[in-house]
């Protein structure tokens, strides 16, 4: 049996991104051995398919002395079970499970580098960030961004040298479901939201997934939201996803957005494609990203998309075909996309759907990742 891990910070990220490819890898091989690490959930024993192994370990976003624990839990749970190949996501899941790999003796170090934290920030935090992400790659025997752009930046930035990585197919964690994203039912999501939320017919709505946080563009959203609102009364922005409302969000934008009729704060949502289908325009102004999948989600049911022109965001859209590149943290460039999408929007329809179709499906996607989890395996010796 070839033994794997997975390893992430939260049960989410699990739910979301590995669970998809672990029923893929049961479906189409008998010879793989799966385990998972991550926080408790009390819904992951049940989410958990059979034959998985779960080990939870608690761990915490952000800098926090609880992670000296975590590290040397993961350690003592590779150092049992002595797997071939251990896969890790995420910031702090990254940087305990990369040491204690290494010095499990774990031949097959893969680093999934979905996004890179200190894009962001500026200064020491930015310095201490960036440093910390070397090390995670240089304990590494492979790094896979989820993305040629974050690749084409971690090689200049000198995270690794130019030999060590790459990107499975066209890039993207998992892909696009299309039986999920079905595009034949858009017209039936459609008139349902729209009815239920009572948004009126000839009403453009604008739609953002994700968290409600500074660092996915909300003031920026926002803000340009409300000068758009003021010109035209018929324009409405659906925010689908957790709130994480902290002091990074502008509390009078906020405000204002909660007493407006034309927001809606949906909270979290496992139908995100009934969400999209009631959109004429999808909105990510996202500070940074790895490969954001709510915007390939959109495409694939025919939705145009805003985003900022930065890596990882930029490989998701074909500027002028699916979608519109602004300038990230610009609020006047984001007011003018959206603006220009009122009268603009239906020259996009429908064309993402191709695009995604023949680039991102998931079924396509989880092939190449499996042929290359075998190829990693046969280079380093691994399976025993």
């Amino acid at each position: 049996m070839k033994k794997i891990c997975f390893v992430t910070t939260t049960f989410g990220t699990v739910e979301s991104f590995i669970l998809p490819l672990i029923h893929c890898i049961k479906n189409h091989s008998q010879d793989w051995d799966v385990s998972i690490i991550c926080s408790h959930s009390k819904d992951g024993d049940l989410m958990i398919p059979d034959g998985v192994h779960y080990y939870p370990v608690e761990m915490k976003r952000g800098i926090s002395l609880s992670g000296v624990g975590a590290f040397f839990k993961i350690k003592k749970i590779l150092k049992k079970n002595r797997f071939d190949l251990v896969q890790y996501s995420t910031p702090n899941a990254s940087l305990y499970t990369a040491l204690a790999a290494r010095l499990a003796g774990i031949p097959v170090r893969l680093y999934c580098q979905w996004g890179i934290v200190y894009v962001g920030m500026k200064g020491f935090k930015r310095a201490l960030f960036k440093r910390e992400e070397k090390l995670v790659c240089k304990l590494s025997t492979w790094i896979e961004p989820d993305s040629r752009s974050n690749l084409e930046f971690a090689h200049k930035e000198g995270l690794y040298p130019a030999e060590k990585g790459s990107v499975i197919w066209n890039g993207s964690s998992c892909g696009v479901d299309l039986n999920q994203f079905d595009i034949s039912k858009k017209e039936d999501y459609y008139k349902r939201i729209r009815e239920a939320y009572s948004i009126p017919p000839g009403a453009f709505v604008f739609g953002f997934v994700g968290r409600i946080t500074r660092d996915k563009g909300i003031n920026e959203l926002l803000e340009a939201y409300r000068r758009i609102r003021a010109e035209y009364q018929n324009a409405y922005l659906i925010l689908v996803g957790r709130h994480e409302v902290d002091k990074t969000i502008n509390r009078e934008l906020y405000d204002w957005s909660n007493s407006d009729p034309g927001v809606l704060y949906t909270g979290y949502s496992n139908a995100v494609e009934e969400w999209l289908s009631a959109m004429d325009c999808f909105v990510l102004p996202s500070y940074r990203e790895g490969f954001a999948m709510s915007i390939i989600e959109a495409e694939a049911m025919g939705i145009p998309a805003i985003v900022t022109d930065i890596p990882g965001l930029a490989d998701a859209v074909l500027p002028g075909e699916t979608g519109l590149l602004v300038k990230k943290a610009d609020t006047y460039a984001l007011y003018g996309a959206m603006k220009r999408m009122l009268s603009e929007a239906k020259q996009y329809v429908g064309k993402g759907y191709t695009f995604i179709k023949e680039n991102y499906e998931r079924r396509k996607l989880f092939q190449y990742i499996l042929q290359d989890r075998e190829r990693l395996l046969k280079e380093n010796g691994a399976h025993r």
